[in-house]
């Protein structure tokens, strides 16, 4: 065959490749491939057209035969690594991708695509360096930086991350995926304003990005704005109904909301694990050794294994138990680690951080870590690695402390709670797990080392009476606040403290304002304190309230516990649901269901008279904290135990099936 034809067919294929004619492209290389079989070119282009065109095998084949004829094409080695990558292949991507780079140091994108291989394996500190590596070597290197951004926001913290994003869209304003990233990080650093504008602009370049729709809807959670955060998370799952995160941050702001019907709350995590559970094939995990008796390994997955409220309740079960019963496996899926990290770690058989790992890399970490039960800590809220448990990753799996409801998953054996909140007979209908009604109360509440004495009521002292809810704002619907709206219009002179997160922010202000006088709540009986800096300071802000009030219908479960210990009487709305019968559990085994309202009159009422106590009656705020002290909730030791017989029943209900 003549070489000018040759060349001409070569050239003719180009020009459909570059166009994105794919399938001209192919058949012009390969009518060269068949007249010169050992002509790289045509081999390697098409290989690389196939790569493009997402048809990873196909790529594989035709590059594997275009390093046979090239084998020092750096280019080529590359490029088949990245079709080893695409198919799941990361062991052999990263071999082959070292390999392009022993042929060729200087090429950039070997560099990057080896870090998001070594990524994907699990090997996050070698692909921050294959990252770094990519950026020395090409600094305009856009996509680089949002890889690394990428990594390092799980590995150590968005505000490592945040630079590498702005970099991102600085080198490239139209990546569309590192405005989304820059986006989420700055909702962690809580600048939420300009979080939201980043999130705009990765949906002007395109409105159907789905994880930018998902963002601003965490974004819009933030700022307190439940229901267009729903619409946000509608809008992302119409687009791709397998996103399975705004799945989840949907569930949790409908719980907020309490607008579904318990039947509806049920499908709706029900869908959830359909869009789960249809992309795996659960595994058969079979005990090695059935005895119903023998130690077992017991592992918990959170991302919350710091300071943090899972981990105030997690602390004193695993502080107290049995050891010759139970080897404990931590691990903690976040960056953040502090003293309490620490103090968890020293009563861990196992501690690993797995923050940022791939769920291909996590599962592997957990298989080997042969658990007999694995304890999920998150449920539905943020971070969640719900859709590993769906593979079945150990014999017996549960869900405790993290979520007030249901995971939905059909392979999430067991709920832990208590029968105050899950009543026996009718929560059954509300979840796909077994419940397991462990102890009279659920939680084991642990005071925190820092904690000031309870002070005198303010109304005790003269002052007028002061309502106070410390709990998350998101929780507080506009019913509460018109409820909240008529308790101050008839107790003269009260007011009303709130404190969370983002209250000092003037924009944020405008919302709340603009919602309290919705409500019909005069400003100037609102006080706004921002989150204190110190838990100690923290706790002693309850020094200034005379009488907590509690959000319905998602109830509090660490500011309840905060207020009792320091001496504040809580109020509660008893609702239908777990999320709303917190509460409940928690006043009952304090011995205060006086407390406890059945409906929204009777929630006035008990704040009044409690009011009114304060003012004219008090009792010392130390009283409150004795019957916290002597109640279940702090019988560590008692409830160690009752923990410890239900990891037990579970795991024998397993080894006689």
């Amino acid at each position: 065959m003549n070489a000018a034809v040759l060349q001409d067919w070569l050239q003719t294929g180009v020009r459909h490749h570059e166009a994105g004619r794919w399938d001209e492209a192919a058949k012009w290389y390969a009518r060269v491939r068949r007249a010169l079989p050992r002509n790289f070119d045509a081999v390697h282009l098409d290989g690389t057209r196939a790569l493009q065109q997402g048809r990873f095998a196909e790529a594989e084949q035709l590059l594997t035969a275009a390093r046979r004829l090239a084998p020092r094409s750096a280019v080529c080695v590359m490029r088949l690594g990245i079709a080893q990558y695409q198919q799941g292949r990361s062991a052999e991507a990263v071999a082959t991708l070292r390999e392009a780079i022993k042929l060729d140091g200087k090429l950039p994108e070997a560099s990057f695509h080896l870090g998001q291989a070594l990524r994907r394996a699990g090997q996050r500190d070698e692909a921050v360096a294959a990252f770094e590596r990519a950026i020395a070597l090409k600094p305009n290197y856009a996509e680089a930086y949002d890889r690394l951004g990428a990594l390092q926001s799980s590995y150590r913290g968005h505000a490592v991350s945040e630079p590498l994003f702005r970099r991102a869209t600085e080198l490239d304003p139209t990546l569309t995926a590192s405005w989304c990233n820059l986006g989420i990080s700055l909702i962690y650093l809580g600048r939420l304003g300009e979080a939201l504008g980043a999130l705009g602009r990765a949906l002007e370049l395109n409105p159907r990005f789905d994880h930018a729709h998902a963002a601003r809807g965490l974004a819009l959670i933030k700022c307190y704005r439940n229901e267009p955060a729903v619409e946000s998370y509608r809008r992302c799952l119409e687009i791709n109904p397998g996103n399975v995160e705004a799945h989840s941050a949907r569930l949790l702001t409908l719980q907020y909301l309490g607008t579904c019907s318990r039947a509806d709350l049920l499908e709706e995590h029900r869908r959830f694990a359909r869009a789960v559970e249809s992309t795996v094939t659960p595994a058969t995990v079979v005990p090695t050794d059935r005895s119903p008796d023998r130690p077992l390994r017991v592992g918990f997955l959170s991302p919350d294994l710091h300071r943090h409220s899972v981990a105030y309740f997690l602390e004193p079960l695993l502080a107290h138990l049995d050891r010759t019963q139970f080897s404990v496996f931590l691990y903690q899926d976040q960056a953040k680690q502090d003293e309490m990290s620490d103090r968890l770690r020293a009563l861990a058989s196992g501690w690993k951080n797995v923050a940022g790992m791939p769920a291909d890399a996590l599962e592997a970490v957990l298989r080997a870590d042969r658990l007999d039960l694995l304890i999920d800590l998150a449920g539905h809220t943020g971070m969640n690695r719900l859709p590993l448990y769906a593979r079945r990753l150990a014999p017996v799996q549960a869900t405790y402390l993290g979520y007030p409801g249901t995971t939905g998953l059909t392979a999430m054996d067991y709920r832990l709670v208590d029968s105050i909140t899950d009543p026996a007979g009718t929560a059954e209908a509300d979840c796909t797990e077994r419940l397991i009604r462990f102890a009279p109360c659920g939680w084991s509440y642990q005071p925190p080392a820092e904690d000031p004495a309870p002070v005198p009521s303010p109304a005790s002292a003269g002052a007028g009476v002061v309502f106070g809810s410390f709990n998350n704002f998101a929780k507080i619907t506009d019913e509460t606040l018109r409820v909240w709206s008529e308790l101050l219009a008839s107790v003269e002179g009260s007011r009303l403290m709130l404190k969370g997160h983002g209250f000092a922010v003037e924009a944020m202000q405008g919302e709340l304002h603009r919602r309290f006088r919705a409500a019909g709540i005069d400003l100037d009986r609102i006080m706004l304190v921002e989150r204190t800096k110190s838990v100690e300071e923290h706790l002693a802000a309850y020094g200034q309230v005379d009488v907590a009030l509690d959000s319905f219908p998602y109830h509090g479960t660490t500011t309840t516990c905060e207020a009792l210990w320091m001496g504040v009487p809580v109020v509660t709305r008893a609702g239908e649901t777990h999320a709303g019968r917190v509460g409940v559990s928690l006043l009952t085994a304090v011995g205060r269901p006086e407390w406890i309202a059945k409906d929204w009159n009777d929630y006035l009422a008990i704040a009044r008279r409690l009011a009114a106590a304060a003012a004219f009656d008090p009792v010392p705020r130390t009283t409150l904290r004795e019957a916290l002290r002597h109640s279940v909730l702090m019988d560590h030791a008692g409830q160690a135990a009752r923990f410890g017989a239900a990891l037990r029943r579970m795991w024998r209900e397993k080894v006689a099936t």
